[in-house]
């Protein structure tokens, strides 16, 4: 056939454009929707009105590790499997060749079957996937507008099957690659954080900076979205820093209404509001010697943000409705999800109080950055101590 022949020229072009197709699906990270997509694609290019595709593990034993069926109701699908081991498929499987036939019920092969007459299958294309033994079969059954395959169709099919579980195992070896990679390990080798959850390069990051700043018996700024984990981390910081033996004390800023912040955070003396009928230990006095976390920083008030100023700059507070300061030796974490240097241009935030506290800031990665740790966080606490059980040894084998 001469090298220009037209025919021979689409034939490449239409085997091509499969195999780039097929390429594109290979980026998926998991291996039952790319087959899916793969089996729509060749049922799309062929015209066939139902198809069927089977995987089988490197071992080729046992039932498929995959099976997907295309444009079959459930009845013609269980009909398809039934005859997994005696029908078209089995002898594509058996002889590791593909099979076309215009009518399966007038073919002298196949007509006798049961499948064949209960199904009144048409036109048939079926193509062993992989050789030696094969590792799975494509099945594609009645062409739309009741024609037959033709060679093209066939060429078609082969081409998919042949680049088909290349593909597969392609895609299954970046799920072991995810599966195996964390690229939290190293810094997790010089950091104590058995309750943080995740393995993606993002959190790795974060959790560098924390491995930084924990030691040094300065105050911290965590910024990032609500849920990213910002008190987890604080405690972090604290378990691996100087006061780790001290108190970790927490407060919510947005929890509370602004008469009660206040008395809160810096306690008050009897008579000091309505409430007051006792002396109120604050949460500063409260973390004496360890460390005060304060989640949502942004939402304090302006006379607490002023207080807390003065708390950062002397090292010492005043309770409500005390006259005498009292000394606090206390570390600062403080926390927020909203813009803090919007906030100062806002004049909603002290300028000096943001300064004070962003000696050491932290920035928490987006669930949108490290989309890898969803999965994990999201497990059941007693599923994910069983894992982590299991990682460590402790549990030699989990039933499926």
């Amino acid at each position: 056939m001469a090298a220009d022949d037209p025919d021979e020229l689409a034939r490449v072009q239409r085997e091509r454009d499969l195999y780039r197709r097929l390429l594109d699906l290979g980026r998926h990270d998991e291996p039952e929707p790319f087959l899916r997509e793969a089996l729509g694609l060749i049922v799309e290019v062929t015209g066939a009105r139902q198809g069927y595709v089977e995987l089988h593990d490197d071992d080729h034993t046992g039932a498929p590790r995959w099976s997907l069926a295309h444009g079959f109701t459930a009845e013609q699908l269980a009909s398809v499997r039934a005859a997994l081991s005696r029908g078209i498929i089995a002898e594509a499987l058996a002889t590791g060749k593909t099979i076309v036939t215009p009518s399966a019920l007038l073919d002298e092969r196949f007509r006798e079957r049961e499948s064949v007459r209960i199904g009144h299958i048409e036109a048939v294309l079926c193509a062993p996937i992989g050789d030696d033994p094969p590792r799975g079969v494509l099945y594609l059954q009645n062409r739309v507008g009741h024609g037959f395959f033709s060679e093209d169709d066939r060429a078609c099919a082969e081409t998919f099957a042949r680049h088909l579980a290349p593909l597969v195992d392609r895609v299954l070896a970046r799920q072991r690659e995810r599966a195996g990679t964390d690229a939290t390990v190293p810094v997790r080798a010089t950091l104590r954080a058995p309750d943080v959850i995740g393995r993606s390069a993002a959190l790795a990051t974060a959790l560098q900076h924390v491995a930084l700043v924990a030691p040094l018996d300065v105050h911290v700024l965590l910024s990032g979205e609500t849920g990213t984990g910002k008190s987890q981390l604080a405690r972090v910081i604290h378990d691996n820093g100087p006061r780790a033996a001290h108190p970790f004390v927490t407060l919510n800023c947005a929890a509370l209404p602004e008469t009660l912040i206040e008395s809160e955070l810096f306690g008050a003396l009897p008579g000091a509001h309505s409430t007051a009928t006792r002396r109120i230990e604050g949460k500063v006095e409260s973390a004496e010697r360890g460390t005060l976390f304060l989640d949502e920083i942004g939402e304090l008030s302006p006379a607490a943000q002023a207080k807390l100023l003065h708390l950062l700059h002397a090292k010492e507070y005043y309770p409500l409705g005390g006259t005498r300061p009292l000394r606090a030796n206390v570390r600062l974490i403080a926390a927020t999800n909203t813009d803090l240097q919007q906030a100062v241009a806002e004049g909603r935030f002290r300028e000096d109080l943001f300064y004070r506290l962003q000696v050491l800031p932290v920035r928490v990665p987006s669930l949108a950055e490290r989309r890898e740790d969803i999965p994990p966080a999201a497990w059941p606490p007693a599923a994910r101590a069983l894992t982590q059980r299991a990682a460590r040894g402790r549990v030699g084998r989990v039933a499926r």
